[in-house]
């Protein structure tokens, strides 16, 4: 029986010392990774928490700094127009999001979305700052078919009107090709189009534009090679001091595959 006693108080001796040396390595505090670590030590196995992950895109010319709540939390603070933040991982579950004045609680948009796990989503805020929106749109996590890519146009601009899209290969010119999309009005989501993997130009020009040699496009990007399976998200915005052109794009990226080929 004092075997067994002393052989008992060896284990708690032990594992009293395990404590120490973990909230050591930790830095003194019973911190989540050392809840983890006890945890797959006394359980052999883990588990990983579900996750959402959520970004933001700030379309709206006017509104100064903003501030975006999940309920209380927040998510992101004084963000201006243009700004797209990198993806916050958040808990699945069903969130009231709000866009508040930087530095206020002066609400100027809401909306409701159910974030599902392991899901990519966007907060897209738009429209004036009188007249703000905010919706939230599920983005492509899984690759584009084989030898494809997987592109998403949101129209923000509010100055150019109705525009025709185009993607131009390289080797080729704006007058041989058809548009990818036209007739793209303030506020539109194209939702994913597949097109073919490859190098390509971004032109827009004004709807029912007839395209001649003479064509000046509202806006022309550089050419881009996009990575085979990949997904993008491109979004057309005004520019806030208006030159010429008044237009521009920002593209974003939803998707890349690990073994992705150009």
């Amino acid at each position: 029986m004092a075997f067994l006693r002393s052989q008992v108080r060896l284990r708690r001796v032990f594992r009293a010392l395990s404590l120490s040396v973990l909230r050591s390595l930790c830095g003194g505090a019973a911190s989540l990774l050392c809840a983890t670590m006890l945890s797959g030590c006394q359980a052999v196995t883990s588990s990983v928490a579900p996750v959402s992950q959520l970004r933001i895109v700030d379309a709206t010319p006017d509104a100064g700094g903003i501030d975006i709540y999940a309920g209380n939390s927040a998510l992101a603070y004084n963000l201006g127009f243009g700004t797209v933040t990198s993806y916050v991982p958040i808990a699945p579950s069903t969130y009231t999001l709000t866009v508040d004045t930087a530095g206020t609680k002066t609400v100027l948009a809401t909306t409701r979305a159910t974030l599902a796990n392991s899901k990519q989503y966007t907060m897209l805020i738009s429209n004036v700052a009188a007249q703000m929106q905010s919706q939230v749109l599920t983005d492509q996590s899984m690759p584009a078919p084989s030898g494809q890519i997987a592109l998403r146009f949101l129209d923000e601009s509010m100055s150019v009107g109705a525009v025709d899209l185009y993607l131009v290969p390289t080797g080729s010119t704006l007058a041989k090709v058809n548009p990818i999309l036209t007739n793209v009005t303030f506020g539109m989501n194209t939702g994913y189009i597949n097109v073919p993997t490859g190098t390509y130009t971004l032109y827009i020009v004004s709807n029912g534009t007839v395209i001649s040699t003479t064509t000046v496009p509202l806006y022309t990007g550089a050419a881009v090679t996009y990575p085979g399976g990949s997904a993008r998200t491109m979004v057309l915005l005004d520019e806030q001091i208006i030159t010429s052109p008044a237009l521009q794009v920002t593209t974003i990226p939803d998707y890349d595959s690990a073994t992705a080929t150009q």
